[in-house]
């Protein structure tokens, strides 16, 4: 069975006003793809992936992870204990 890949895609997408159908088309996928990828329902391929980095110009490792992401206020403000 395939672990899920966690992702910023939204957050990512909403910081920078792109819309689902606007990333889509950007990086060759269908607009659906990309909101099962946010949900969690689908896990991208690599070339999915770097495509979709390459885009908002961040690394990939940005945006996708095998373990769950920090909170963003954990990171920004530093909080480590939980």
């Amino acid at each position: 069975m395939a672990e899920q890949v966690h992702n910023r895609l939204s957050v990512v997408r909403a910081e920078r006003k792109v819309t689902r159908r606007a990333l889509a088309e950007a990086v060759g996928a269908h607009y659906q793809t990309i909101g099962h990828i946010e949900r969690g329902q689908y896990n991208p391929s690599l070339d999915l992936a770097l495509r979709i980095a390459a885009h908002f110009r961040l690394p990939v490792e940005a945006l996708f992870s095998l373990e769950p992401f920090r909170p963003l206020t954990d990171e920004v403000y530093g909080r480590a204990d939980r």
